[in-house]
This record gives C-alpha cells, structure tokens and sequence, in this order.
C-alpha cells in the first residue's frame, strides 16, 4: 500500500528506533497540522469576529435607514396633507371673496343704477325749474313792457317821479322773482 510505511525487524520485532523515530515524525507534522489548523481556526474566528461586527454594523445602518426612511414618509404624508390643507384654505378664502366681491359690485351697480335715476330726476327738476323761471322772467319781461308802455304814458305827465315809482316796482319785483328763485332752489 501506498504511503504505509514500513520498519526494519529486529530480535524481538521491529526496529525500536525506527518505530520511534516514525512515531516522532508524525507527532511532528501531527502538532504541524495541528498548530496549522489551530491557526486557521483563529483566523477563521478573526474572519468570523469581523463579519459579525460588519453584519451588525449593517444591521444598524438598515435599522436606522428604516426608521430614516419611515419618518421621511411621516413627515412627507405630514407635508402633504398641510399642503393640500393651505389648498383648501386658500380655494376657500378665494371663493368667499369672489363672493364679498361679487355682493360688493352688485351693490355698486344698484348704487349707480340709483345715482342714473336721481341724476334723470334732478335733470328734470332742473329743467321744470328752469321752464317756471322762463315763464316767469316772460311776466317779468310782459310787466316791464306794460310798465314801460305806462310809463311813457306817464312820461308825458311826470317823467322824475314815475321813473321812480316804476324803478321801484322793478326793484320789488326783482327782489320778489330772485326769493321766488333761492326758496325754489332750497327746496329742491
């Protein structure tokens, strides 16, 4: 057989030496392979040692990047929904002025509408007013005439003193047509 070894014989059997030298060659490569294997389980240990702590400093991190990525989606959904919270606030807000807006320009138009209709009113005061003070002033203008007429009537009797007398009836009818005219305008 392959890799048998074998001894020299002796008197009583084999070669003491031989048997003993062969004995101490394998407790050689025998502690060899023992301290041999003993080295690769220290280091496979070292190995080992080293994985387990990049395997829970792995683990860590994956826990902390869960939790990160967790409180990353809390404060997104957070975000969101205060978003979409302003959103509804501000369309609120817009909507109740529009409406304020829209009440407000209502208003005005029916103010306006008011105004057109005073305006139409007060023009056609005025224009009855201003017809009155005609038909008034064509009095006026008709006493004058009739005055005038009587006057030269009465020129040829007394000029001085009817020319005073009618200077008077002018004044007092002046004096009468322009307080006819303010208490007019007052009442309007």
């Amino acid at each position: 057989m392959a890799g048998e070894k074998r001894f020299g014989t002796s008197l009583f059997g084999f070669k003491q030496s031989d048997v003993n030298s062969y004995i101490e060659k394998i407790l050689r490569e025998f502690d060899d392979k023992l301290k041999e294997k003993e080295s690769e389980i220290t280091e496979l240990k070292n190995q080992c040692r080293e994985f387990r702590i990049k395997y829970e400093d792995v683990a860590r991190k994956t826990n902390q990047v869960s939790e990160d990525r967790a409180k990353i989606a809390e404060v997104l959904i957070k975000a969101q929904e205060k978003a979409e919270t302003i959103l509804d606030e501000a369309r609120n807000q817009s909507q109740e002025e529009r409406k304020k807006l829209s009440e407000l320009t209502e208003k005005e138009k029916e103010k306006l509408v008011d105004i057109k209709q005073d305006i139409k009113i007060l023009k056609q005061d005025v224009t009855k007013v201003l017809k009155k003070y005609e038909e008034e002033l064509g009095k006026v203008l008709e006493t004058v005439e009739e005055t005038t007429a009587t006057f030269n009537d009465v020129a040829k009797l007394e000029k001085s003193e009817v020319v005073d007398e009618a200077t008077d009836i002018l004044d007092e009818i002046m004096e009468e047509f322009t307080n006819k005219a303010a208490s007019t305008s007052e009442e309007q």
